[in-house]
């Protein structure tokens, strides 16, 4: 392809299926919301890729697919790539799981035995970062990226597990993220009566931080959003003792 050739993201999909053969217009896009890649704007407002931004996609979608690594890590990746530094040298690549949408919330379920991946500097150490577009999916598209089926998701949606984001008829970026891994989840047993259970427990931990962050709330003069620092710390203290209920 000539250095100064545009493609539509129709091409781009067909150049790309040869070797990810799960791609399709609703990831890229997704992809694109997330700030990884930005295709130019024709005066007619589609969109046209450069031969640089199809190698952009073309490495997302290949660590994604071999070595599982979660969005945030790509972006570290990308960062250094645009700054003219080499990523990180990856191990060699673990056994491909199925491929699927589930690739889109960049955080996949480990397979039976691997250990989890090491503890990364938390955002504090990493610096800011400009937080990613809002993402807003139809219905459609979100049948589409999680690989759910009509019926899984009005499951969902009955248990108000999965609904759109308030005063609108769009799903936002977590809406995805439980979809998809609903949609794993269900391959083992786990059904939406589960995940209500989960939700309830999730609400209850969440009242625990309200309880405990009040008083600092009311400080006069507070810079930060407490309850959004709190409970991305509680998020990691969560997982961190999944991970060693997983090993006992």
């Amino acid at each position: 392809m000539a250095r100064s050739t545009l493609l539509s993201i129709g091409q781009v999909m067909t150049l790309l299926r040869a070797e990810f053969s799960d791609i399709s217009i609703s990831k890229i896009r997704f992809l694109e919301t997330e700030g990884l890649v930005s295709p130019e704007r024709a005066a007619s407002g589609y969109r046209k890729y450069s031969e640089t931004d199809i190698e952009r996609l073309r490495y997302i979608l290949r660590v994604q697919k071999s070595h599982y690594l979660p969005l945030k890590v790509i972006r570290e990746h990308l960062e250094m790539i645009d700054r003219g530094m080499a990523p990180p040298q990856l191990e060699s690549p673990r056994p491909v799981a199925p491929s699927g949408p589930e690739d889109l919330t960049g955080t996949p379920a480990q397979p039976s035995g691997e250990p989890a991946p090491a503890a990364r500097p938390g955002p504090e150490a990493r610096g800011p970062r400009p937080n990613p577009r809002p993402l807003r999916m139809s219905r459609a598209e979100l049948l589409e990226a999680s690989g759910l089926s009509e019926p899984a998701l009005i499951e969902l949606e009955k248990a108000h597990i999965v609904a759109p984001r308030r005063g609108t008829s769009y799903y936002g970026r977590d809406a995805v993220t439980i979809a998809i891994a609903a949609r794993r989840l269900a391959q083992y047993g786990i059904d939406a009566r589960h995940l209500r259970q989960i939700k309830s427990y999730a609400s209850r931990e969440y009242g625990i931080i309200e309880q405990a962050i009040a008083p600092y709330q009311r400080r006069a003069g507070a810079q930060k959003n407490v309850a959004a620092d709190v409970t991305q710390l509680m998020i990691h203290v969560h997982a961190a003792m999944m991970r060693i209920a997983s090993e006992r």
